[in-house]
């Protein structure tokens, strides 16, 4: 535990190593609770610490994160529900309950009636172990995780286009060395901030930076070039500069012939395409389309980054393959200054995916369906692979799945399902028809108040464990204090809870150590392969990339130098088609609603809505619409204003901004109740990885009006 407590007269000074919960450059720090001889209320002092990642900066949210940790509203007992109220229990107790439920379901509907979802912010070691719990003591199919909903489409991409799903394909440092430098969807500014000097630093040397979002943002506001583009047309616009760069002969002919496939079909593709309708489509015109292709496809070096305004999308998985093209058909890739970047926004968005949380993976990133998989991961685990269930399904078809009561019991860690899902009155409704609902937490949430039974859990100050970053790069966070109450790690109850179930001998792990070594063992050989890792490695060397097959293996920190790992080494170039969104705006929803995050909060504001200093600056949600849109709809600016969907109504404040687009209004992610913004998202999926279209869904917006009686 890496707390260090000082004597100071007869006052204390108490010194504790960790990390920021949040975003996924997890940066480094120091929080020293000082107490006078008093005796009373402690005062807290931020300091950031050198890391390789963030160089010793903190945002605003890592300079707070400690007051939600330390807040007077943990969760301290366990707590089960009683005529409408949750009412102290034991532990025992509530393992009782657990047992006794899911015994009544398994015998009554099966194991796949129980089902379990997981969260982007556990360590590496539970989400191993949330995944081996589900197959192993539970043995069902059905578990997913709110990761899904962050990084899926990015990440099927990757695997198809590259081979590998890494947020990074080379590390950060080699930002500084690009010469153009294209931010697709991300508003790192606001969202990782600590990164931004990488920005800025390029641009002091020269380099060109793009930004596409149908908004201003603090990372628009840096660029050189802000290409509005309209919500859900990103795939699109990818198309133009594609054409355009095909056009001036900025193609890497070399590499595309000697490290890629599917040339001459993407050539074809691009050559039939019109750049006037692709404008008219996107609502960026021909001369910045060129602009931003010829500055791309001149450059020496560049990377493209992509984030959730690319992703979140029923065509995000593709839409990131264009934007894939670009770099392909460029050639900068696996080389300094060059490469892509799938920007995580979990702080363990990464790991989380790698090791079993998904409903069709395996540790390492190996496949469920796999038989060579199946065995390989069996046999580490010491059962037979026929003991395996198949895949399951993603996050949000997990809650179709509740509604329609074939799965009955729901496990929660770390997760907000209820403001995190699309259409989610659909999802509350289907919430409140299970028989049975656990959340294992350290805050009440929006779900945990719909909960049969609340398990309080360690946070990120009490709980040690390997995190996983943007870059691909393992980090430790070790423990800086005792878990308050009756608090528990998630391993913990993951360990008891199958012990109580009978299937102990498969959990007998001391440590969370323990658990690690067993990880590597079942990644060893897969593409996430953390076999070289060890926690002695991590505390000398501040953390090593993946993959890292052997412990002397340096880790590779950057992707793709001389091959893919793909047939004959090469990567895929795939045509792309122009996508309309799901949802297009009509005469009674005339504007289309994007979402995204602003720079005091967090997902779906459990932790930032209980930090004093956080809420403070944004103590509500609000819509963002440009002055021009709200007087036609007679909105004045600081009004509540009633937003709605087909599916929903969110009542929230209205913000003018004239750098939005006309057609367009924004609203943040991090409410509930009725300003969760996902009350009103459509829950259509992308075909492929099942990601919903969190950013384009068409809304009519009105004045409050209060009618008196």
């Amino acid at each position: 535990m890496s707390q260090i407590i000082e004597q100071a007269g007869t006052g204390s000074r108490n010194v504790m190593n960790t990390q920021c919960p949040f975003c996924s450059v997890q940066c480094k720090m120091q929080i020293i609770e000082e107490r006078d001889e008093t005796g009373g209320r402690p005062s807290y002092t931020v300091v950031p610490t050198p890391n390789l990642a963030s160089e010793g900066r903190l945002c605003i949210k890592g300079m707070n994160a400690y007051q939600h940790a330390l807040t007077g509203e943990r969760i301290l007992h366990p707590m089960a529900k009683r005529d409408g109220r949750f009412v102290r229990i034991s532990w025992d107790e509530a393992y009782r309950m657990i047992t006794d439920k899911f015994g009544e379901l398994r015998a009554q509907y099966g194991p796949h009636s129980i089902g379990l979802y997981g969260g982007g912010s556990l360590t590496n070691e539970s989400a191993y172990l949330l995944g081996k719990f589900a197959r192993v003591a539970l043995q069902t199919k059905y578990i997913d995780y709110n990761g899904r909903f962050c990084m899926s489409a990015a990440a099927s991409a990757g695997v198809k286009v590259f081979g590998i799903d890494r947020g990074l394909t080379n590390p950060l440092s080699d930002i500084e060395s690009a010469e153009c430098i294209i931010l697709a969807g991300t508003n790192i500014a606001e969202c990782q901030p600590t990164l931004t000097p990488y920005f800025t630093r390029a641009k002091e040397k020269g380099a060109y930076l793009i930004a596409i979002d149908p908004r201003e943002t603090g990372t628009t506001r840096i660029a050189d070039l802000h290409l509005r583009v309209k919500p859900g047309m990103d795939a699109t616009l990818a198309n133009g500069m594609l054409k355009v760069l095909l056009e001036e002969n900025l193609v890497d002919h070399a590499f595309v012939g000697q490290r890629t496939q599917g040339f001459s079909e993407l050539k074809a593709h691009l050559e039939s395409l019109d750049l006037e309708e692709i404008a008219e489509l996107t609502g960026v015109s021909v001369s910045l389309i060129r602009q931003a292709a010829l500055a791309y496809g001149k450059a020496a070096t560049g990377m493209v980054f992509t984030a959730r305004g690319v992703e979140q999308q029923t065509d995000g998985h593709m839409s990131v393959r264009n934007f894939l093209n670009l770099v392909l058909l460029t050639g900068k890739i696996g080389k300094p200054g060059c490469g892509y970047g799938a920007v995580t926004g979990q702080g363990n968005g990464q790991g989380g995916r790698e090791h079993g949380q998904k409903a069709d993976q395996l540790p390492g990133y190996r496949l469920i369906e796999n038989p060579e998989d199946r065995a390989y991961v069996a046999g580490v685990w010491g059962i037979d692979p026929g003991e395996l269930p198949g895949k399951g399904v993603s996050a949000y078809e997990m809650m179709v799945k509740v509604y329609e009561r074939e799965i009955r019991s729901l496990f929660v860690m770390g997760s907000n399902p209820i403001v995190s899902n699309p259409n989610a009155d659909f999802v509350e409704e289907g919430l409140k028809k299970l028989d049975f609902l656990v959340v294992a937490d350290f805050l009440m949430s929006e779900t945990a108040l719909l909960a049969d039974l609340i398990l309080p859990v360690s946070a990120y100050l009490e709980n040690t464990g390997t995190l996983t970053n943007l870059e691909g790069r393992v980090l430790l966070r070790e423990a800086a204090r005792s878990a308050p109450g009756e608090a528990k790690h998630d391993w913990q109850i993951l360990c008891e809870l199958a012990d109580r179930l009978g299937r102990g001998r498969h959990f007998g792990f001391a440590s969370v150590e323990d658990i690690f070594e067993e990880l590597r063992l079942a990644s060893r050989g897969g593409v996430a392969d953390y076999y070289g890792i060890t926690y002695d490695r991590l505390r000398k060397e501040e953390g090593v990339y993946w993959p890292c097959p052997e412990p002397g293996h340096p880790g590779a920190s950057r992707l793709f130098e001389s091959s893919f790992p793909l047939a004959e080494g090469k990567a895929l170039l795939t045509p792309v088609e122009n996508h309309l969104p799901k949802e297009r705006v009509n005469e009674e929803y005339p504007l289309y609603l994007t979402t995204g995050r602003v720079l005091t909060h967090y997902l779906t504001g459990v932790q930032t809505r209980r930090s004093h200093s956080l809420a403070a600056r944004d103590v509500e949600s609000f819509m963002e619409i440009h002055p021009k849109t709200a007087a036609k709809y007679r909105l004045e600016d600081g009004v509540l204003v009633k937003l709605e969907s087909k599916r929903g109504v969110i009542y929230v404040r209205c913000r003018f901004s004239s750098e939005i687009r006309e057609d367009t209004v924004f609203v943040p992610m991090h409410w509930g109740d009725t300003q969760n913004v996902n009350k009103l998202t459509l829950d259509e999926l992308d075909p492929t990885c099942r990601m919903p279209g969190f950013k384009v869904c068409a809304v009519k917006v009105s004045p409050l009006v209060t009618e008196y009686a």
